[in-house]
């Protein structure tokens, strides 16, 4: 494997301020097979050469460009002529760093390297990961997406969408990936076709829907030519007006803020070289540590002070996240590999369960209640799978019901391990809310998962009850599910819920119905009605409907519920089949007219703050269940379309 060129003083002086100023960006490239990648990530380190060009006034002898005869930021083509493959050119390729997601433990070279490309331009440094674009390499898109702040989606102009793109959309989203990019490459074998573009996009953007990830840009490019990578192109695509790649990458934030402002120290080694020096090694994944800051080690709960905080340019008086560090300890108390520091004074605790996006890799599919051994940090425990909550369909984003997941698959399980672990969610601390899944007998590694959340007592499991969802559904001859009314305040929800539960119950069905205002006067009779609190009430509604499912009862639930993200957390507490979404779309001029609380009037007049629908967005679902129009149909044909559509979705 080649080296990376020395680049001369002033490209070095110039890297290093491009560094301070905007921060290194971890790039992950992903898309099918033959989609341009690799000619996409050498073009875009030529045009970047480029730039530092401009500004030095000589390009560094030490930097050959791929594309010989091109000159950057050239939108010129000569025919059908095609430019120098970038796999006959040097491949520069490092290992930069190891990835969040744990990816070595049993898999051979072939199957977790990762092509890395270096390259800087005069405001910002960046490392480029090339995953390959075959199914069977999921892996490796994991194991780069891990490290990234943003994701590069390459589409094909020519095959537009494929499940491989929706493959790496979601693990980009799943591994905390804020940005992403689709880049509808090779536009210039479509000859440079807008209505493609637009169809493309429109597509991507009907599935991001349902993707976590909230900040997507789109570009049309031509790698080969050079169009939209450093510069506009006025000739080949004047009906786009977006900025160039390249400078969309030198814009973007980068990954400056951490989430997880609570301190995390996991211990990667201990360094014992003598008698007299004992210290541990590690990065700090969270917060900041001081000389004589008190911590406790989890998860033995021991605690001391900072003695010392030591690095090879001389000792620290403070130590903030990101910074590799050697710590030593005022007490001596025993702290291994795997342990984690933590604040002295805190609430939390290691735990034995929890719940986890898990991203399955090898080809024997996961069975639920098998031992594993699970690596999470330093440390190995014992693990099993005891539920999987539901399987994410790639093709149709939809969650299914499942006992196993096979290779490639993707599910959001219950996890229960034999010793406490000291876990974060993955979205606030990805250091420390990762882990792997290893065989016990080959060591080979089965799979890796994402920590949503866990159980914060230390020795709580999930028990299975002798009586259970299943029995009790028998016992009332009905299918448990959440019916959930969403719409405008005076849409007219809680008098079809009531009507249809009226109906349901007078027909021999177990029923109970939940109000949004009845619920505010009592289990969330504290919470506001700002953004957290209101997100907070769906959360705790969602909860207790939850329960009264597992008690097999048929469980209306009447929210305006305005943001499509508070109500799929709910269809996510049950099965896929459980929730049955219920869009009661009455025109906003019509609820206004009935108002029938005077709330209509009161935010009109500015009384009332964040009202949904005058000062405050309603998302209306995308994929109801089922529709009804309390303006169209009067209340006995509405309660007849919902009985309609729960025997169609075989509640009833």
């Amino acid at each position: 494997m080649s080296e990376l060129p020395q680049p001369c003083d002033d490209i070095r002086d110039l890297s290093l301020r491009a560094q301070e100023a905007r921060g290194m960006l971890r790039v992950i490239t992903c898309g099918s097979a033959g989609s341009g990648k690799s000619t996409l990530i050498e073009r875009l380190a030529y045009e970047a050469n480029g730039r530092l060009e401009s500004r030095l006034g000589a390009m560094s002898a030490n930097v050959a460009p791929p594309f010989a005869g091109a000159s950057p930021h050239s939108a010129q083509r000569t025919g059908d002529q095609e430019a120098i493959s970038p796999r006959s050119a040097e491949r520069r390729e490092a290992r930069l760093g190891e990835g969040r997601l744990e990816d070595t433990a049993g898999i051979d070279d072939s199957a977790t390297d990762l092509s890395h490309r270096f390259f800087a331009t005069d405001r910002r440094q960046f490392i480029v990961a090339d995953a390959p674009g075959e199914e069977r390499h999921t892996r490796n898109t994991a194991t780069g997406a891990s490290t990234a702040s943003l994701a590069l989606v390459l589409i094909d102009a020519r095959q537009g969408m494929q499940a491989q793109t929706r493959r790496h959309s979601v693990l980009c989203g799943l591994l905390g990936i804020r940005h992403v990019v689709v880049v509808v490459s090779q536009m210039e074998r479509v000859a440079y076709s807008r209505a493609r573009y637009e169809e493309i996009v429109a597509a991507y953007r009907e599935f991001a829907d349902q993707l976590i990830t909230s900040d997507i840009h789109f570009l049309p490019v031509s790698a080969r030519a050079g169009d939209n990578i450093a510069g506009t192109c006025q000739a080949t695509m004047p009906w786009f007006e977006g900025p160039s790649l390249l400078d969309l990458l030198e814009t973007v934030e980068g990954p400056s803020d951490i989430a997880l402002s609570s301190l995390r120290f996991p211990v990667q080694y201990v360094n014992s070289p003598n008698l007299h020096f004992r210290g541990y090694c590690g990065t700090l994944a969270g917060g900041s540590l001081a000389v004589g800051q008190g911590v406790r080690v989890e998860p033995s709960g021991q605690r001391s002070r900072i003695a010392r905080i030591v690095t090879d340019n001389g000792d620290l008086e403070k130590a903030e996240a990101g910074q590799s560090i050697t710590l030593t300890l005022a007490d001596d108390i025993a702290v291994g590999r795997g342990d984690v520091l933590v604040p002295g004074q805190c609430d939390v605790t290691s735990c034995t369960a929890f719940t986890a996006d898990v991203i399955w890799l090898h080809e024997q599919a996961m069975a639920v209640g098998q031992e594993y051994e699970l690596k999470a940090g330093g440390r190995h425990v014992v693990g099993r799978v005891t539920r999987i909550i539901y399987e994410i369909d790639i093709d149709t984003m939809t969650r299914q019901a499942a006992d196993r997941l096979l290779p490639n698959g993707i599910g959001r399980c219950q996890v229960e391990v034999a010793e406490p672990l000291l876990l974060d969610s993955y979205s606030l601390s990805p250091q420390t809310g990762n882990f792997i899944l290893i065989d016990r007998q080959t060591h080979l590694t089965l799979g890796g998962g994402m920590v949503v959340d866990t159980l914060s007592a230390g020795n709580i499991v999930w028990h299975e009850m002798a009586v259970n969802k299943r029995r009790r559904a028998e016992r009332h001859r009905q299918k448990p599910s959440i019916v959930w009314f969403t719409g405008l305040s005076g849409s007219g929800k809680s008098s079809v819920a009531n009507a249809l539960e009226r109906q349901l119950f007078g027909m021999g069905y177990s029923t109970y119905l939940l109000d949004g205002d009845n619920l505010r006067h009592g289990l969330c009779r504290d919470l506001g009605f700002g953004a957290a609190d209101r997100r907070e009430n769906i959360r705790r509604v969602g909860e207790v409907a939850r329960l009264m499912v597992d008690a097999g009862l048929i469980t209306l639930v009447s929210f305006i519920s305005p943001f499509r993200d508070d109500r799929r957390l709910v269809r996510g507490m049950v099965e896929p089949d459980e929730f049955i979404e219920v869009y009661v779309n009455t025109p906003l001029a019509i609820c206004e007219q009935r108002d029938p609380k005077g709330l209509y009037r009161r935010a009109r007049a500015g009384d009332i703050k964040e009202f949904t629908g005058i000062s405050s967005p309603y998302e209306a679902p995308l994929q109801a269940e089922a529709e009804i129009d309390t303006s169209v149909y009067d209340l006995e044909e509405n309660v007849s379309q919902l009985i309609a559509a729960l025997r169609r979705y075989r509640v009833i």
